[in-house]
């Protein structure tokens, strides 16, 4: 089994696979009369394809101990996928580059309960993954018609470990 070491989450090494959603990244607007503040446009969703929409959604995620067997990851060839976590745990963002349709070169982030993450459409990337305990975690992805699921399954899993 090939190994994978758990990384922190930041906006830089995180840049080639989408956005970190994150407080102080993104321009900061004084909003209803001074009593908040507005994080404007820390991720776009980009979605495609006749009748597409972005949807709002809530999933709850189980909790996944480490070290974490890596055997599947999956895709979305016509819309973006953002996750930021409602339940106050630390959880995984796992993604991996595509060499021809293949995804190659897993890399896990730890990301905070304060960090989100938007994944780039048609980005390979692991399941939900929150540690310690069961997590909410608002999604935001496309809806609408047409295939926007691709699974594949490693061979050889990976274990993911700090």
């Amino acid at each position: 089994m090939n190994t994978i070491r758990i990384e922190p989450l930041t906006a830089a090494a995180f840049r080639p696979y989408g956005d970190v959603i994150e407080k102080g990244l993104a321009q900061e607007i004084t909003i209803n009369r001074g009593k908040c503040v507005r994080h404007h446009a820390l991720a776009l969703a980009d979605v495609t394809g006749e009748g597409a929409r972005v949807a709002i959604n809530i999933f709850a995620g189980q909790p996944y101990d480490l070290p974490h067997k890596l055997d599947l990851v999956e895709r979305h060839p016509l819309g973006s996928q953002a996750f930021y976590p409602l339940g106050g745990h630390e959880w995984l963002a796992i993604v991996c580059e595509d060499d021809d349709g293949v995804p190659v070169s897993p890399r896990a982030f730890l990301a905070s309960p304060d960090q989100g993450i938007n994944l780039n459409r048609d980005q390979w990337h692991g399941v939900l993954t929150p540690l310690h305990a069961p997590c909410d975690f608002l999604v935001v992805d496309r809806a609408g018609p047409g295939d926007n699921l691709e699974e594949h399954l490693f061979d050889t899993p990976w274990t993911v470990q700090k």
